[in-house]
């Protein structure tokens, strides 16, 4: 899997682990394939279907997957800093941020090798989702699925 479609599924997965893909979330997708050269190359609308495939298929299994996919990467530390942006970003989308996005944004977290302070001083206002968690195990991820295909053309 190449870095950028790692990024798309970081953003897919912090959309749909609180069981709920929203529009506002399908809309920072569009924008940012459109405004963006990260996707370049990636059919980005077919790649998000095939995630609502599985994760309809696997539940929060394709959760678990992707948690391993992102400790067993070789991102560098920029990499590592654009992952977590983006993982933010998908997070506050919906204006809505709910303790199972948090919680798995730190499982995201624990899983990548880049410092605090590397994260701060590139992510200023990122302070409160790096505060340590009660829990890191992957056993109480939320059980999703049942998701809708993704269409870009019903966001504007």
């Amino acid at each position: 899997m190449g870095t950028n479609e790692l990024y798309l599924k970081t953003l897919f997965c912090c959309s749909a682990c609180d069981g709920e893909i929203a529009p506002e979330e399908v809309l920072l997708v569009k924008q940012i394939s459109i405004n963006d050269s990260t996707f370049e190359g990636l059919d980005v609308e077919n790649t998000l279907n095939s995630y609502v495939d599985r994760i309809n298929e696997q539940g929060s299994i394709f959760l678990k997957d992707y948690l391993s996919e992102v400790a067993n990467s070789t991102l560098s530390d920029a990499e590592q800093i654009k992952l977590i942006e983006f993982a933010i970003k998908m997070i506050e989308a919906d204006n809505q941020i709910l303790y199972s996005e948090v919680k798995f944004f730190k499982k995201i977290r624990n899983r990548l090798s880049v410092s605090d302070d590397c994260i701060l001083a590139k992510l200023q206002d990122s302070e409160d989702y790096l505060l340590p968690d009660i829990s890191s195990e992957d056993k109480d991820l939320e059980e999703v699925g049942n998701f809708e295909q993704i269409s870009f053309s019903e966001v504007q």
